[in-house]
């Protein structure tokens, strides 16, 4: 893929009033999802969902690109169809998680840092094959009285240079996601700081890493407080936080932003989206890149009756993609 095609992928998955949906639990991550609401976790019961997700009618209005798993790549629908041809033929853009989760940093107590980098070209070369356009890695940055560790902070940026340069050499738009988490009692200011501190290290290590901007995606979490912090900031003040840090850190070359759920409700995710674009206009569009937030009520509907409420949930997954669709322009209204 050229330049001019990696520019062109990234500029269609943050088009006007589009996001993108993360499917790409692992395999743990989905039997605790499935448990939750009593759906046993087999490889059927997987594709079954996936499918669900992939196939719902109308999904394409608002939905530029999915990111997959490894098994979800490789999966067909029930007429035997690839997942991946399904999605080209509707418009949306097939994405890969390509990281091996998170370990613990020797000598830090309390950071983590990302694997997957060994072998990766290789499996880079496979996933292009298999349909992949773009590509995922996940870097988490706890907060905590002793965390993050500028060491941890440089660990996991210098990783998702790494990560993104051979993505662009294999012909695949790298998508760049440093979560900070909002696990803890840390006020907005501290999710502030941490949020610039680990976005000024991310661009100085992908610049450092010849990585062209113009065929890049971030994926980055909102600045919030911790969800045990005594005092919550309001849907405008994480809005004006968020909006604040990414100006003073992400340079205007980039192609666009998408933001993660990351512990928050379906509705506060769509308000706080929406509530950032009607502030702008911005350098970038700003628009998402949801897992629970996008899924959870579908997965709920469809648990209850995996048969009779498959249409149901369908239309349930369709609908947030619109809600999302519309924060992504400023123009969501609550209930409508």
């Amino acid at each position: 893929m050229s330049i001019e095609d990696l520019e062109s992928v990234a500029l269609a998955l943050v088009a006007p009033g589009k996001g993108i949906i993360a499917i790409d639990e692992s395999t743990n991550t989905i039997k605790k999802r499935f448990e939750a609401v009593g759906i046993e976790n087999t490889e059927e019961n997987r594709r079954a969902y996936r499918e669900l997700l992939l196939t719902a009618p109308g999904l394409s209005e608002h939905i530029s690109g999915a990111i997959l798993y490894d098994e979800t790549i490789r999966q067909s629908t029930r007429d035997g169809v690839p997942f991946t041809e399904v999605m080209k033929k509707a418009g949306i853009i097939p994405g890969i998680k390509v990281d091996k989760g998170t370990v613990p940093l020797a000598g830090f107590p309390g950071d983590v840092v990302t694997e997957g980098l060994d072998g990766l070209r290789e499996r880079l070369a496979e996933y292009v094959k298999l349909g992949a356009q773009f590509a995922k890695w996940r870097a988490v940055i706890g907060i905590s009285e002793q965390n993050p560790s500028s060491t941890a902070i440089e660990a996991n940026t210098h990783a998702l240079a790494r990560y993104a340069a051979l993505c662009q050499e294999a012909g695949l738009v790298p998508m760049v996601e440093p979560e900070v988490l909002m696990d803890g009692d840390h006020d907005i200011e501290t999710s502030y700081e941490v949020h610039e501190a680990v976005l000024r290290s991310l661009f100085n290590a992908l610049y450092e890493h010849n990585v062209l901007l113009e065929g890049v995606i971030l994926k980055v979490s909102m600045v919030i407080p911790g969800k045990d912090a005594a005092e919550q900031a309001s849907v405008e003040e994480v809005a004006e936080a968020t909006v604040r840090v990414l100006k003073s850190t992400v340079p205007a070359a980039l192609p666009g932003i998408v933001f993660l759920s990351g512990g928050q409700s379906d509705e506060q995710a769509t308000a706080h989206l929406n509530a950032m674009n009607r502030i702008g206009p911005h350098p970038w569009p700003l628009s998402f890149s949801y897992g629970r937030a996008m899924q959870q009520a579908a997965l709920k509907l469809w648990a209850k009756d995996m048969r009779g409420n498959y249409a149901e949930a369908q239309k349930v997954v369709a609908q947030r993609a619109r809600e999302n669709g519309l924060a992504a322009l400023g123009q969501w209204q609550p209930g409508k």
